[in-house]
Formats: structure tokens, C-alpha cells, sequence
């Protein structure tokens, strides 16, 4: 039902315009692992479905005939003749739903991937169900789904062949943002404070998942030390789960976002290729396109270094977490979470992971600065140290039409941030640095604090000209 799912607004209108659409609807619906591809179909199309069947993990062709045959009996008792191969499949398929007389028929096939083994023919199956019949009716909406997305992108939406084209629409299902995220919390009854749900997003993204997985009677200190770090911890092997589950050739991708990993600022792509040690330019390319769909990384610009150059940085909350506090095993102890509360190890975490934050809620930033309507760029901008001047940094820069350069400050504490004199002569050197190697004379440049709390009173208060709290992030 429509009223069960969180979010997803863009998504489900899509998906009700493509439902009355009155021709053959091709649909691919993919994301990463746990982002709620498969729950979004079934909860909209309960009713409509006349079909679903997933995908075996790893296994055979043998056992994925059996299972699609075995299935498809549950919603046809008279079919009776098992498949010899994935063309047989389909033609029983088609059988199946020339019984169900008029009306609209949707039709999941999940965890597509999965069906795709080795020289079993799936592919070209597809091609004759869709080619050879589907494409021609006015009554049918095939949706597929799979998390492997670089399978997605080469096999259906990148297919040359006989899929070429064939797809009517692509929906990438990214995470929540911090207002879902404290919905989908809401909903299992964790009645945390935003302060709370924002550290909960900076440790698992807005994985809808990893959210419902939370426990209402434990804190959320609790239900961190539970999902990742006590014995037994439900998502205990999620890291390794995550990528095999997403990329063939997972090792690749592991030893990318491995060296990105230990860059905050991120990695040129040369830097990757020499730091990683893929020996392909080609398929570091296609590995770095594929982590930039799922929302891994995001290819930005950094100004000042080199003058303009596209870096590559990770922004996955759940793997930049696992290299700051899982990788190492040792580091896995029970209660760890609760534990470091308060104590510098959390802050160093949490400083370095609100900017991400911050930076995946740009929209929410420029709605508080009223500039919505304006035209901008965003970037970061560095310009180095040397033996007579300490290098100057700023994680995001919002440069605009009007003339105007907000200059963002992010801080995450649990109190409205106090400026004090020495953070106030660090921001004006680098309002001086930023003016002196960027800005012309005629654009105005504003100091702006993205805070949990906003900015205390003080004597150096004045410094900054806009405030954005976490408030205003979950708007």
C-alpha cells in the first residue's frame, strides 16, 4: 500500500504515470544493496502484480529454471510442463498471462542479476519475451530489479544488442535523506532526538535497512553496539555482503574506495590508479562510473590545487565508517559505540562525517539562504601550506549568480558553537586566502556556519553572516 512507504514521492508518481500509461512500460529499478528497490514495487503494486519472482543467490542455471517454474505454478496450478531453458521460461510466462484476460499486468522480476548465470541464455530470453511479444501489447509493465548496478548499467540500460534502447524508464533509488531517515526511525518507534538521528546517519546512510533494523527499547548507542559491534552483531560481514553484492569483480571496487578511504579530500584519478594498484585505466573508469551511480563517491571540483581538478571522494557513510572503526578486528569489541561517547575518537569521527552530511544536503543549505532560485556551483577550494603560511581549506563553497560566495563552515557539537579568537583569525585568513586567489573585487563573499545548534553569542559571533542548524538540514 502507498500509505506504508516512506518517502519516495518522485518515485511513486513515476511509477502511477507509467502504470496508466496505456502502452508497454519497460521499468528498471535499481540501487544499492538494502535501499528498498523491492519493497517500493511491491508495497505500490500490491494489487496490480500478476508476477513476482526474484533471483537465487548464486546459484546455478538448473536451480534458477526450477525456481521461476516454481513460482509461476503458484500463480498458474495448470502449467505443468517444466522449462528446459530460459526461452521455454518465458514462453510459459507469456501463456500464463494470455489467461488473465483485459487489464493492466505488472510483472517483477527481481534480483535480475542473480538469473543471469554463466552461458545460460537469460539475456536473449529477455530480448524474445520483450521483443517478440511485450513491447506490442498495450497491458503489460515489466519491472526489473537488481542491486549488482554495474550489471544493470552493461547488461539493460548500456545493452547493445537486443535490448538496445528497450528500457522506457530507469529509476536509481537513492537513500533517504536526514527528514526520511527520521521517518523511517519514527515508524519502529526510536524516538530519538535530531541530534541523535543525524549520528545515526553519518554511521548508516539513509538505508532504509539499516534503519528498520533499530530496536525501540535500546538508545541509539544501544542499537550500534548491537548491529555492528557486539558478538553476533547483525551486520557484522555488511561491508563485505555490500559490495560482492553490487559489483561483479568486487575486489576491484573494495581496493578503490580502500585508498579513498585514507584521503578525506579525496584522489585525482590518477592518484586512484597509481594508490590502488588496477592496472586498467578502462576498468578503473568504468568501476569509478559505476560507485558514482550507487552514490558512493561523487566526482567534484577542487579549486586551488593545480587550478581546477576533478577529484573523486568517498561519501558512503557505512564504508567510511567501516575503515574508520571495523576494518580492523581488533577494533570490534562489545559495547565499543557506547563506550567512546564523548571522547575525542568520537568527535575526530563525527567533525570529518557532519561535512559529509552537509554536503549531501546542499538543497536543504540553499532553501535556509534563501537562494533556491539562484543559479550556483558548488566546489571545495585548497591552497597549500609552505615554509611561511599554513595551508588554508574549505569543504564547500556555494558560488553564486548573484554575485555572491558563501563560504561554509560545519561543525557538529552538542551545543550552540562558541568562536572563540583563534578559530576567528583562522576563518579570516581564509576569507583573505579565498578572496585573494579566486574571488573578483565585485562578488561579495558571506562566512556561513552549518552547525547542529547554531552559532553561541560572543564577541567574535559577528564573524559569521548566515547560519544553517540541523534543523534547517531536515527540512
Amino acid at each position: 500500500m502507498k500509505e506504508n512507504i516512506i518517502g519516495r514521492k518522485a518515485e511513486i508518481q513515476e511509477l502511477e504515470r507509467l502504470y496508466h500509461s496505456n502502452k508497454a512500460e519497460f521499468v528498471a529499478v535499481y540501487g544499492r544493496r538494502r535501499v528498498g528497490k523491492t519493497f517500493l514495487v511491491k508495497q505500490l503494486f500490491e494489487k496490480e502484480l500478476v508476477f513476482s519472482v526474484a533471483g537465487l543467490a548464486n546459484e546455478k542455471t538448473a536451480k534458477q529454471l526450477k525456481n521461476f517454474f516454481k513460482t509461476l505454478q503458484l500463480y498458474d496450478k495448470g502449467i505443468a510442463d517444466k522449462p528446459k531453458d530460459w526461452i521455454d521460461a518465458f514462453d510459459l510466462l507469456i501463456r500464463y498471462l494470455l489467461s488473465l484476460g483485459e487489464g493492466r499486468k505488472v510483472i517483477l522480476l527481481d534480483e535480475l542479476p542473480w538469473m543471469d548465470t554463466p552461458r545460460s541464455g537469460f539475456i536473449a530470453a529477455l530480448e524474445h519475451f520483450w521483443n517478440g511479444w511485450a513491447s506490442m501489447r498495450n497491458d503489460i509493465m515489466l519491472i526489473v530489479c537488481g542491486s549488482v548496478s554495474s550489471w544493470i548499467m552493461d547488461k539493460l540500460i548500456n545493452n547493445h544488442g537486443g535490448l538496445h534502447n528497450r528500457i522506457t524508464k530507469r529509476l536509481l533509488l537513492r537513500p533517504f535523506n536526514l527528514s526520511e531517515s527520521e521517518e523511517m526511525l519514527q515508524s519502529v518507534g526510536m524516538n530519538l532526538s535530531r541530534y541523535e538521528v543525524a549520528e545515526a546517519y553519518m554511521i548508516f546512510g539513509g538505508i532504509p535497512f539499516y534503519l528498520s533494523m533499530f530496536d525501540a527499547s535500546k538508545s541509539l548507542c544501544q542499537n550500534v553496539d548491537a548491529l555492528l559491534f557486539n558478538k553476533d552483531a547483525a551486520f557484522a560481514d555488511e561491508f563485505e555482503n555490500l559490495y560482492a553484492s553490487l559489483f561483479r569483480n568486487s575486489e576491484d571496487y573494495v581496493k578503490i574506495v580502500t585508498c579513498m578511504s585514507k584521503n578525506r579530500n579525496g584522489l585525482t584519478r590518477e592518484q586512484i590508479l597509481k594508490d590502488s594498484g588496477i592496472t586498467s585505466g578502462g576498468s578503473l573508469s568504468k568501476i569509478l562510473k559505476n560507485l558514482e551511480i550507487c552514490g558512493f563517491i561523487r566526482k567534484y571540483d577542487l579549486i586551488g590545487v593545480d587550478a581546477r581538478r576533478k577529484r573523486y571522494q568517498l561519501l558512503d557513510f557505512f564504508t567510511l565508517f567501516y575503515f574508520h572503526f571495523l576494518a580492523d578486528d581488533k577494533a570490534r569489541k562489545a559495547h565499543y559505540w557506547s563506550s567512546i561517547q564523548g571522547t575525542p575518537a568520537f568527535y575526530a569521527w563525527a567533525g570529518l562525517s557532519f561535512e559529509m552530511l552537509a554536503l549531501q544536503h546542499v538543497t536543504q543549505i540553499k532553501a535556509k539562504l534563501g537562494i533556491s532560485g539562484i543559479l550556483t556551483e558548488e566546489f571545495a577550494w585548497m591552497k597549500p601550506g609552505n615554509d611561511d603560511e599554513q595551508g588554508s581549506q574549505i569543504d564547500l563553497v556555494i558560488y553564486r549568480k548573484d554575485k555572491t560566495v558563501n563560504l561554509c563552515e560545519m561543525k557538529f557539537c552538542e551545543a550552540p558553537y562558541a568562536l572563540d579568537k583563534d578559530e576567528d583569525l583562522k576563518l579570516r585568513t581564509r576569507l583573505k586566502n579565498f578572496r585573494e586567489s579566486l574571488v573578483s573585487p565585485s562578488y561579495s563573499i558571506q562566512l556561513t556556519l552549518v552547525s547542529s545548534f547554531g552559532l553561541a553569542k560572543g564577541k567574535y559571533a559577528s564573524t559569521f553572516q548566515n547560519e544553517v542548524t540541523l534543523d534547517d538540514l531536515f527540512s
